[in-house]
């Protein structure tokens, strides 16, 4: 048995341990912990039978940090994700707008106007007053993270949809925007949103241009 233990027990810490640092989602996380629990209770039983007291106490308490975790993913978080995921499935075949969740808006693939990815979305930045969408960050490049290249675009040069973000722009175009660094975002919207505010202010106030026309004025401007 002490044997036997000796093998899961390491095995299950390290598989579990690039499960939760993958995250890829309540599932995978939560099972991570599970794994985790098994080369917990192995760890412990090889403190039992080899006589190393402090090798047993660390894995029954980390047995128990491990049964939390499972609970935390795999009953609370895969909850929330599971009620989003329905909203956002039942709201595109509903006479509504198709919704996502924001929790989701991190990772989805972004692709230029021709249906090209270039990156995939980072995080946004939202206006306390109004709740609108500001910009969103986009990463694109790199390996993993490493080397990747972050660029801030405007919510009115984007169009949204339940699979993923589309630029209302070429690759070639975005490439052409300046770069963030990593931890020096904007603190106001990106060139481009302004301009298309002010230049939308008189149709609005005489009820004219189609839906949409925005995000081509925010094109243009971009470009200007």
């Amino acid at each position: 048995m002490e044997e036997a233990a000796g093998l899961i027990a390491p095995a299950a810490t390290m598989i579990a341990a690039m499960m939760t640092a993958a995250n890829l989602g309540a599932r995978v996380t939560g099972s991570g912990f599970v794994v985790f629990t098994l080369g917990s209770l192995a760890w412990s039983v090889v403190g039992f039978t080899s006589g190393q007291a402090n090798l047993l106490a660390t894995n029954l308490f980390l047995t128990l940090v491990n049964l939390v975790g499972i609970w935390r993913w795999l009953g609370r978080q895969r909850g929330y994700e599971d009620g989003a995921r329905r909203a956002a499935k039942r709201s595109r075949i509903a006479a509504s707008p198709s919704l996502f969740a924001a929790s989701a808006l991190g990772g989805l693939p972004v692709s230029d106007i021709r249906g090209e990815v270039v990156g995939q979305a980072v995080d946004a930045m939202i206006e306390c007053e109004s709740g609108c969408l500001s910009y969103v960050v986009v990463a694109s490049g790199g390996l993993g993270g490493i080397d990747e290249t972050l660029r801030a675009v405007p919510a009115a040069m984007l169009d949204c949809h339940a699979d993923g973000l589309v630029l209302l722009m070429s690759a070639a175009e975005y490439e052409k925007r300046d770069t963030l660094d990593g931890a020096a975002w904007p603190a106001r919207p990106p060139r481009g949103q302004v301009a298309t505010e002010a230049l939308l202010a008189p149709a609005a106030a005489a009820g004219e241009g189609p839906r949409g026309a925005g995000k081509e004025v925010a094109h243009d401007a971009a470009q200007g």
